[in-house]
């Protein structure tokens, strides 16, 4: 365990995310406040095949007044990272030595992140004010996720996993924003998710937090970030296609109760379904494509380990599912529009037979 004369340098990097609309023009972003594009941080190790595509927009915001017990009051530099499929990534940097223990009062203070967002949301008020004409549909979404990484030194043990089964308990604690002990089986699922690439680093995460050693890693804490951003997406989506839907059975439900529907409210109906599927869609494959992690490299697995963290698979799986059911929604009422078109059409026929049949016995 730590002595009691141990201190802990490091920086906690504050992550929270948030959604702004449909899209974000980045060119008309950069023209708007004059910023940059951000590239990828990566080290030798990182392919070049690995890069955001299209490339972000970062935002040098200035200083976020945080107040953390422990540290105080502090300005934070803070950065804004946006995305064209319509997220902002807020990340602040916050220096700290302090001790174990004291460590993990952060940590555990960051279990009700609500002053923290509230506190980005007013820093990006401004910028979100001058950026309105790059936004398409701007909407700023109630909802946020939020991340925190604890970045320490390199471990000066040389063994990674020996000096983790040493300090798990106050590990666990650490990633978990727990402060109080936790049970042994809670602090081998804490520290279950951990990659080291050397003997002296080490990365361990978990849904709420995660810990860092290491140094030059700010590959790895764009892949937390966009990981987190990618989240909110996800959330935003499902959520978007879940409302939306209810909304097009309110369509549906007296369609499918009249013989012969008005043909303006079948095609509003088509529309609404069609455009909610195209957007869906869009949005879907933007926020998933614009980084692609994949393969063996060290980034990638940090990226996949997170998804499985982050519960990922899940959410493309919900919103994979809410699309099926927009398309076979789709599907039913263009069904049901050419069969009423049928059967009027066949009504249209009997009735000119019956009027060419009246007709001839008129005349006779």
């Amino acid at each position: 365990m730590f002595d009691s004369a141990t201190r802990l340098q490091g920086t906690l990097h504050l992550f929270v995310a948030y959604d702004w609309g449909d899209e974000i023009h980045l060119d008309a972003a950069r023209r708007l406040v004059s910023a940059e594009l951000h590239a990828l941080n990566r080290r030798r190790r990182t392919p070049s095949s690995i890069a955001y595509r299209p490339a972000p927009v970062r935002l040098p915001i200035g200083a976020v007044q945080v107040d953390l017990p422990q540290i105080g009051c502090v300005a934070a530099p803070a950065e804004a990272t946006l995305f064209d499929f319509g997220a902002v990534s807020l990340g602040m940097r916050v220096p700290f030595s302090l001790a174990p223990a004291e460590l993990l009062e952060v940590a555990a203070h960051l279990a009700r992140p609500e002053p923290l967002v509230a506190a980005g949301r007013q820093a990006l008020g401004s910028w979100h004010a001058r950026l309105l004409p790059a936004i398409a549909s701007p909407d700023w979404s109630e909802f946020t996720e939020e991340y925190f990484v604890f970045e320490l030194p390199p471990l000066a043990a040389t063994d990674a996993d020996a000096w983790l089964a040493e300090q798990a308990a106050w590990l666990a604690g650490l990633v978990r924003l727990e402060r109080g002990p936790l049970s042994a089986s809670e602090i081998t699922e804490a520290v279950r998710e951990r990659l080291s690439y050397t003997p002296h680093d080490l990365f361990v995460a978990e849904w709420s937090a995660a810990a860092l050693f290491d140094s030059d890693c700010g590959e790895t804490l764009e892949a937390i970030e966009f990981a987190n951003l990618q989240l909110l997406e996800f959330r935003h989506i499902d959520d978007r296609l879940d409302r939306r839907l209810t909304a097009a059975y309110r369509l549906i439900h007296p369609l499918a109760r009249r013989w012969l529907p008005f043909w303006n409210t079948q095609a509003r109906t088509l529309r609404a379904l069609g455009d909610l599927r195209i957007e869906a869609n869009e949005l879907f494959e933007r926020a998933d494509n614009v980084l692609k992690l994949v393969g063996d490299q060290y980034l990638a697995r940090v990226y996949r380990m997170l998804a499985r963290r982050f519960h990922l698979a899940d959410w493309q799986q919900s919103i994979q599912r809410s699309l099926d059911t927009v398309e076979g929604a789709h599907r039913v009422i263009a069904e049901q529009a050419s069969a009423s078109r049928l059967e009027l059409l066949e009504a249209i026929v009997i009735l000119l037979i019956l009027i060419e049949v009246v007709n001839a016995l008129w005349r006779h």
